[in-house]
């Protein structure tokens, strides 16, 4: 896919912008792609990234992808006009249509789990949802897309040092604000999928969960998941695969 953007958002959060039509036209929210930094061996693995933004007209799609080890400061380095190597889209992708018309929509991000939740409100506002997202962030340096999700509905930050919005956790805000709410959609770090998980046990609700892929298709078991029901016919699923969405509740965190 080529790039068309790349852009700075915090000291080490970039915006990647790519456009490629067999990609896009296939994409949903909450599906992730996996990405080739080059075309030699090194690093020899692709890297998912979580989809962002889907812009069929123009055949793009964002990514928003966090600074961390060898092969995202390689993507830091890209420039428009490169091509990348990509698989995708890849993974199930949020189920939009458990949230009917009318009802609320709970979005809850964390850190670089935010990204996936942005499309997720475009097509849940699209469908006539009332969406409210909480984000949180360590610091007001690390915010971004605050803006952004500003134009689909009522946003409220967290920062666990309190230097934007309220300090404390994302499920701080939800108690401090009293939110009425359907459904649950969430991504971030497992703590805060736990914290969710454990407060709100009652609510329909899905979680998009992070993790190290190899393959990105399910066949190098990278990134298998215990399965929280003793029934269930299978005792591990693939977060690549089966996921990376679930049911709150459906595997163990």
């Amino acid at each position: 896919m080529k790039i068309t953007s790349q852009t700075k958002l915090t000291d080490n959060v970039f915006e990647l912008v790519l456009q490629g039509n067999e990609v896009v036209k296939n994409a949903v929210a909450g599906q992730f792609v996996h990405i080739k930094i080059n075309t030699g061996n090194d690093p020899l693995l692709r890297r998912p990234l979580s989809i962002t933004k889907i812009n069929n007209e123009q055949q793009e799609l964002t990514v928003i992808y966090r600074v961390e080890g060898k092969g995202t400061k390689q993507l830091a380095l890209k420039n428009e006009t490169e091509y990348l190597p990509v698989l995708g889209p890849l993974g199930n992708g949020f189920p939009i249509a458990e949230a009917k018309a009318g009802s609320t929509a709970l979005l809850i991000g964390g850190g670089i789990g935010v990204p996936p939740l942005y499309e997720l409100s475009l097509r849940l506002k699209e469908n006539d949802v009332n969406v409210i997202h909480v984000l949180g962030f360590n610091s007001k340096a690390d915010i971004f897309y605050k803006e952004q999700f500003e134009k689909s509905g009522d946003t409220f930050i967290a920062t666990i040092d309190g230097t934007y919005g309220i300090k404390g956790t994302v499920i701080d805000v939800i108690y401090e604000q009293g939110f009425n709410f359907d459904i649950i959609y969430s991504c971030g770090p497992r703590p805060m999928l736990k914290a969710i998980e454990t407060e709100f046990p009652d609510k329909k609700g899905f979680q998009s969960f992070e993790e190290r892929m190899g393959c990105g298709i399910g066949a190098c078991f990278a990134c298998v998941c215990r399965v929280k029901d003793p029934l269930a016919k299978a005792t591990y699923k693939k977060i690549c695969s089966d996921g990376p969405v679930f049911a709150i509740g459906e595997i163990e965190i």
